[in-house]
């Protein structure tokens, strides 16, 4: 993997650049729509390429490993050809789904124990595992297993956890380094820089990390609770200390305001299950703010859900159409509402290339955050 940094914004911290893998380049900064378990729910490939224009797409190794299972992925020969997807794909580690177990988990110095969601059984995560299961996986960008902590957690125990992860991120690299790539194409390494809200435990982590020369960086940690003024100062505060020839990574956010405040505060990459996820429950993201699609006032309204959106669902279907579906359960109203929903997540981040291009991304961001007016209580809850 290659990084090459286009362009910085003379007014933000926010950058044009573009990540080249064997398979495909990917123009940043960039949304990646979330296929956990090797599929974008209710989009077949050709929909995510096509209608979507997706670059990259995320999977995630938890998930993956326990269904369909790492003996199947080996015979399909990874999981660009299980799910012929031909484009970059880069794999979660799955640290954030075991930390989700709560109860189910138990941490150690060399890895952690979980309990499966699916059947109950016993597993063990350790940094190795934890690559040799990516490597099967065949993605072009992996992460390290780490440990996510929750909010609010207390210093001392922020602190532990960083230097976990740190520690971690160690046996993460030397066993990245010992392995091979097992499909032919090479795979990059990113590391985790954790910390809960706590700066210099941020600083510690991005330093620790640092020396170990990982291909990329990521910021996790954010987005579990924390207020989104925090959130955006972390993620200002931390990425002074992330090298400028690497991509940077924030983990699993968010609303469409997020994204650009992190582009503005030099973040690159993206992802979060909220496009499709409100699509599924009828909430639509336009240039104009939130559409509740099942809403009653859109039974009679025949005009698409936004007139200034050009996806394949708004060129050829009318809001009415959209709620009709919608009200009967049908399962095109959850394909025709994810489409449109990725299409405008991507379509703001290829804006935002355009004005950071043309010098113009802090000017253009602050009028779309006024204008989108977006009212957070429609959003459903992750």
């Amino acid at each position: 993997m290659k990084f090459q940094l286009l362009k910085t914004d003379s007014h933000s911290k926010a950058r044009l650049g573009k990540i080249i893998t064997e398979h495909g380049e990917i123009e940043t900064p960039i949304f990646m729509p979330v296929g956990t378990q090797g599929t974008v729910k209710t989009l077949t490939p050709k929909m995510l390429n096509e209608d979507v224009k997706a670059q990259i797409i995320l999977g995630n190794t938890y998930h993956l490993y326990l269904r369909p299972g790492t003996e199947i992925l080996l015979k399909a020969g990874g999981l660009h050809r299980f799910m012929n997807w031909q484009k970059p794909i880069l794999t979660d580690s799955g640290g954030f789904q075991i930390f989700s177990l709560s109860e189910l988990r138990k941490l150690k110095p060399d890895g952690v124990q979980f309990t499966s969601h699916l059947d109950g059984s016993k597993h063990f995560f350790s940094p190795g595992k934890v690559i040799e299961i990516q490597r099967i996986i065949g993605s072009d960008i992996l992460m390290p297993l780490d440990e996510c902590t929750p909010y609010p957690c207390e210093f001392e125990y922020a602190k532990k956890s960083q230097e976990l992860t740190s520690n971690w991120a160690i046996l993460n690299k030397e066993a990245f380094e010992k392995s091979v790539p097992l499909y032919g194409h090479n795979q990059a390494l990113f590391g985790i820089i954790q910390g809960s809200v706590y700066k210099e435990l941020r600083e510690k982590s991005a330093k620790d990390l640092i020396k170990l020369d990982f291909d990329g960086y990521s910021i996790g940690g954010l987005a579990v609770g924390e207020s989104t003024e925090t959130m955006y100062e972390i993620v200002d505060f931390t990425t002074d200390f992330i090298p400028q020839e690497k991509p940077r990574y924030l983990m699993g956010v968010g609303r469409p305001e997020n994204i650009l405040e992190a582009i503005e505060r030099g973040i690159d990459m993206f992802d979060c299950v909220m496009p499709t996820r409100n699509a599924r429950n009828a909430y639509l993201f336009t240039w104009e703010g939130i559409v509740t699609i099942s809403n009653a006032v859109y039974s009679d309204d025949f005009s698409p859900i936004s007139k200034s959106c050009g996806c394949y669902t708004c060129q050829n279907f009318s809001r009415a159409y959209l709620r009709h579906l919608f009200k009967a359960s049908e399962i095109l109203a959850l394909e025709l509402a994810t489409i449109h929903n990725l299409h405008f997540y991507l379509e703001l981040v290829k804006t935002a290339r355009e004005k950071i291009q043309n010098g113009e991304f802090v000017q253009w961001k602050k009028a779309i955050i006024e204008k989108l007016s977006i009212n957070i209580k429609s959003y459903s809850e992750e």
